[in-house]
């Protein structure tokens, strides 16, 4: 009998990718989950998603652009996170009978899933776990980090969107003896029309869960501080379903009685080609190293709009890469501020910097290197650990 093939006479899975959150929940942990879930799917492979029910209005199985979805129901949630026992179950039973089992971490039940799994696993480390000081929160790091290193001690390949943060997240010593970079794949957004915008000011715009280690709050005083009337500020992202809470009260405060900033709310798939089109500066101002690479950035860049970001580990790359914006310290409205307004000076060759985007961050050549990456781990014979 064919590898591929089970008793039944149906192709086992290619692949299992087990993760808190999937879609249509954004973040850019499940947006590159999805993007590779669906673009190998897209090119035969067998794909199965495991996640969580975070709304009980999702189906417990769908079908989502050639990818089977199975959820599990939710108990309870604690942070970020959500505590769902039947996730651990279902996972390691889809991924008893798949090639290769994916986790993507920081996940609370992915040493669970690990624990003695004999499917050869590819373990995803996107970014260490960041929790407001506190006695609940600090056992909550503690007990994801450990089991993340379980998972990815159980792994045969530990993957990272840039070495830059690997070498700086406190979870390293567990990432280096299996590491290999695979960048996120990027597609740039459809065309649109400036549909968003209203003068013939800058406008700058940010895209994302309005949550605290974006830094919003930051963004907005850098902005307040630019004396140009026709500026103007437009922030989407969803504030009313983000996981561990939104801090749109804080940006409220921040922006006060400026009138030329727009709190936009989720920006609809639909119209995202429209509002890259509308900016003359993405801006990604994170304040911590909570994301290893912001793939909204590089988004932007293949939109042709240049990007100010922080200069943190993994949130600089995109722009260390293509040269295609500037960095400044993170937390510092000031720096932000001088750094508009030497896009308004001097404004970057928008088509040479979506160029250089294109060639760093190409679709096809991540799942090509995806692709390589999970067939080896699936003739990898593990040994006992």
């Amino acid at each position: 009998m064919s590898p591929e093939e089970r008793p039944n006479g149906r192709r086992r899975d290619d692949l299992v990718i087990a993760l808190t959150y999937y879609a249509p929940y954004v973040s850019g942990l499940t947006n590159m989950a999805r993007d590779i879930a669906e673009g190998l799917a897209a090119r035969g492979r067998r794909v199965t998603v495991v996640t969580s029910r975070y709304d009980s209005s999702l189906p417990l199985e769908e079908e989502i652009n050639g990818v089977r979805v199975l959820r599990a129901p939710v108990l309870a949630r604690l942070g970020r996170g959500v505590i769902s026992p039947q996730l651990v179950r279902l996972a390691r039973a889809t991924m008893a009978k798949a090639a290769v089992g994916s986790v993507q971490l920081p996940m609370l039940e992915a040493g669970a899933i690990a624990a003695g799994m004999r499917t050869p696993l590819v373990s995803t480390y996107h970014c260490d776990v960041t929790l407001p000081p506190g006695l609940v929160n600090t056992v909550q790091r503690l007990v994801v980090d450990a089991s993340n290193r379980l998972a990815m001690k159980q792994s045969a390949v530990v993957t990272v969107t840039s070495e830059d943060y690997a070498r700086h997240s406190r979870m390293w010593p567990s990432i280096a003896p299996s590491m290999v970079v695979v960048p996120p794949p990027c597609s740039p957004p459809p065309a649109g029309e400036p549909s968003y915008r209203e003068t013939d000011g800058m406008h700058v715009g940010f895209l994302g869960r309005i949550v605290r280690e974006k830094g919003l709050e930051y963004l907005v005083r850098g902005f307040r501080a630019l004396p140009d009337p026709d500026a103007r500020l437009l922030i989407g992202g969803d504030f009313t379903h983000v996981a561990g809470g939104s801090v749109v009260d804080r940006v409220r405060e921040a922006i006060g009685d400026d009138s030329r900033i727009r709190l936009m709310g989720f920006v609809p798939e639909e119209r995202i080609g429209d509002f890259y089109a509308s900016l003359d500066v993405f801006t990604l101002p994170s304040v911590n190293a909570f994301e290893a690479f912001g793939i909204v950035q590089a988004v932007a860049m293949l939109a042709g709009v240049p990007v100010l970001s922080s200069d943190i580990p993994g949130v600089r790359q995109p722009v260390a890469q293509t040269g295609f914006g500037t960095v400044v310290q993170p937390a510092d409205p000031a720096a932000i501020t001088r750094a508009l307004r030497s896009f308004q000076a001097d404004p970057p060759d928008r088509a040479a910097g979506a160029t250089r985007a294109h060639q760093a961050f190409s679709v096809s050549a991540v799942l090509d290197g995806y692709e390589v990456l999970i067939d080896k781990a699936a003739h990898q014979v593990r040994s006992t650990q």
